[in-house]
């Protein structure tokens, strides 16, 4: 008999070989069907898969990401099968599962187009209704070199060279055996809707300079009227793509003539842009932050001390090369190495501390064509970074501070249902991470009682921190569900090491600070895409670049829309007049879209009696009312706003 360990720390006995999918059914004949995969001893295992001897042991279902990954790791298989019988010939690169469904990278002797996935689909809904057992198998290297050799499957057996003989396992469905780690359902009939989602080109192993593949991208569920859920999910993120609205509000445009990757901010999401920037300035102010401005450029043994050219330097642009032998430049890929500088210019004192130094800096990294995407993905980005020099006693109150400033940002910007994850580092494994185990017990204990302290629920992953601290992220879900990390913490005792950063203690010895690497919105470009998706290009009255659009009736009472237009200007409203030779309705519809919060038109009667009269955004005709009425109402509007998230002056 073995004892397998339940997460409420209950433990129940079981024969010596019992399956997960064995445990499920002794517990609930429900539980049994619901179950999609387990942890054995923090390891996900098959439901099928034996244990055999004492395990600590959790049971996944779909709205558990792991049995999710296991479900859509099964479904990459399925459709790979799929693909095996309706295209002969094919080869098959890798296929993970991943947030969304998963995606299987091929290598057709045919092409494979659009109008291939009602075929593709089809199919695989027939094997599904094959009920295919899906069975590991563990396999030594020669024996799998072998197999997959002699059926040409070239990428597979590249794989296999650089995996150790006794760690191969490969699982069959059917007649089609892939090389794979797992794991998988017990059988395909788990899967009861399929879509085919996108084709796409993906080079080998993400090395342009190696054979483009066929991406295809795929989703499943274990209930239909999921699927369609999903189908809908999808059609409204199509109305929000910011890709979509950035061109149709003119916020920011691409031109091949500047390059890939490089975003051109037009004048009106140059001001969205400054304006959160202003607003996090303001804030940061509050709490003690002083600016800096560093170069887009250093020199490249800048970044050989900072760790970041082994990092990022394939990632980088080419080194710029200076008539000056041996001098070599590089477009900056972090801010942090030029902040330490910074820190090391003066000599500092225990009582200086904590520094804290801010910067909108632009970092550059040389993303594959095929990998960017709007202003998600770019080669050109700019972060609100913030890097905070302290002593280990202050780490905790530091923490706690910047966590202040992320959730402001997220109150003001309507980003209220987020989840927080704790990574904490490998306890069994602490060869890994730099650091003395004293400094790391205080960061990671500083990070567990600020999140406490704070009400804050955050998940605790042990084996998940930077090998350089432990860290803290936030994964917020917009306004359709959609999860998207913005904002992290990071404790970071290997620059300070690496750049031999130190401060005067008040023993008169030196000592070195711990550094907290910080930045909420992540990169301007980036929080503007999410942003312009969780709000469908409807920004809070605060923020939005054009807060009043004014519409004449007609041509003779331009002047008066003008008029009207100052007198909200000298309020501090942002204000547009559209004089064009348009019907009012026509104004009305196009003004709609642009999702300017009011619409004021104005005609005979307005401009004999100092009028507006009134529509808001959603919510049509709101009347006519004074100019001077409409001003203050909006102003207070504004205000209402701010005070969710900013103290009154002077406090």
């Amino acid at each position: 008999m073995i004892k397998i360990t339940f997460p409420d720390d209950s433990v129940r006995e079981y024969a010596e070989g019992t399956t997960a999918m064995q445990i499920a059914e002794s517990i609930s004949s429900r539980l049994a069907q619901d179950v999609l995969a387990a942890s054995v001893n923090g390891e996900i295992w098959d439901l099928t898969r034996p244990i055999t001897s004492d395990s600590a042991v959790k049971l996944f279902k779909w709205d558990d990401a792991e049995g999710k990954h296991a479900f859509w790791h099964s479904s990459a298989h399925l459709m790979a099968e799929a693909l095996q019988e309706l295209f002969p010939g094919t080869k098959f690169g890798i296929g993970p599962a991943i947030e969304n469904g998963f995606y299987y990278d091929v290598d057709p002797e045919t092409p494979i187009k659009d109008s291939d996935f009602p075929a593709i689909e089809a199919k695989m809904l027939e094997l599904v209704a094959r009920k295919e057992s899906i069975k590991r198998e563990s396999i030594s290297k020669e024996d799998a070199i072998r197999m997959f050799g002699d059926r040409g499957e070239t990428y597979k057996t590249e794989l296999i060279g650089e995996l150790a003989d006794g760690t191969i396992t490969t699982y069959t469905q059917g007649n089609f055996t892939d090389l794979c780690r797992g794991p998988h359902l017990p059988n395909t009939s788990y899967i009861k809707a399929v879509k085919i989602l996108s084709v796409a080109g993906a080079y080998w192993r993400g090395d342009e300079k190696r054979k483009q593949l066929v991406r295809l991208y795929g989703i499943t569920f274990p209930k239909k009227k999921m699927l369609d859920e999903y189908l809908a999910l999808l059609e409204e993120a199509k109305k929000r793509d910011h890709r979509k609205l950035g061109k149709e509000l003119e916020l920011f445009t691409f031109s091949q003539a500047v390059g890939q990757g490089l975003p051109l901010w037009l004048p009106r999401g140059t001001q969205l842009r400054m304006r959160l920037e202003d607003f996090l300035k303001r804030i940061q102010k509050r709490y003690g932050y002083q600016q800096v401005i560093t170069p887009h450029i250093g020199q490249k043994e800048l970044y050989i001390t900072s760790g970041h050219y082994a990092k990022y330097g394939k990632d980088s642009f080419q080194p710029i090369h200076t008539p000056q032998d041996g001098e070599e430049f590089l477009l900056k890929p972090m801010n942090c190495p030029h902040h330490c500088e910074i820190f090391k210019a003066f000599p500092r004192s225990y009582k200086d501390l904590p520094i804290r130094f801010a910067e909108f800096g632009t970092v550059y990294r040389y993303e594959q064509s095929g990998e960017l995407h709007g202003l998600t993905r770019v080669r050109g980005f700019t972060q609100d970074d913030a890097h905070l020099f302290c002593r280990p006693d202050q780490l905790k109150d530091e923490f706690l501070k910047v966590m202040d400033i992320i959730f402001i940002i997220f109150k003001a910007l309507d980003f209220e249902n987020f989840e927080a994850q704790i990574s904490l580092r490998d306890p069994n494994n602490k060869e890994k991470y730099i650091g003395s185990d004293e400094n790391w017990d205080k960061a990671e204990r500083a990070i567990v009682e600020a999140c406490q302290e704070k009400g804050l629920k955050a998940k605790v992953e042990l084996g998940e921190a930077a090998f350089y601290g432990p860290k803290l992220d936030f994964m917020v879900k917009d306004a359709i569900g959609r999860r998207w990390q913005l904002g992290t913490i990071q404790v970071d005792y290997n620059l300070p090491e690496r750049f031999e950063l130190e401060y005067t203690g008040d023993d008169n010895k030196k000592h070195r600070p711990v550094m907290i690497h910080r930045a909420p919105f992540g990169s301007m470009e980036r929080f503007v895409a999410v942003l312009i998706e969780h709000t469908g290009g409807k920004f809070p009255l605060w923020l939005t670049p054009d807060q009043v659009v004014i519409m004449p009736i007609s041509e003779k009472f331009n002047e008066y829309a003008y008029k009207v237009s100052s007198m909200l200007e000298d309020q501090d409203i942002r204000v547009l007049v559209d004089d064009r030779n348009e019907k009012i309705g026509r104004k009305i519809r196009d003004n709609e879209l642009k999702r300017i919060p009011y619409m004021l038109v104005v005609g005979e009667k307005e401009a004999e009696n100092d009028e507006v009269s009134v529509r808001k955004q959603g919510e049509g005709d709101k009347g006519s009312m004074n100019i001077t009425t409409f001003a203050s109402l909006l102003n207070a509007e504004v205000e209402e706003m701010m005070n969710h998230w900013q103290k009154k002056e002077g406090k």
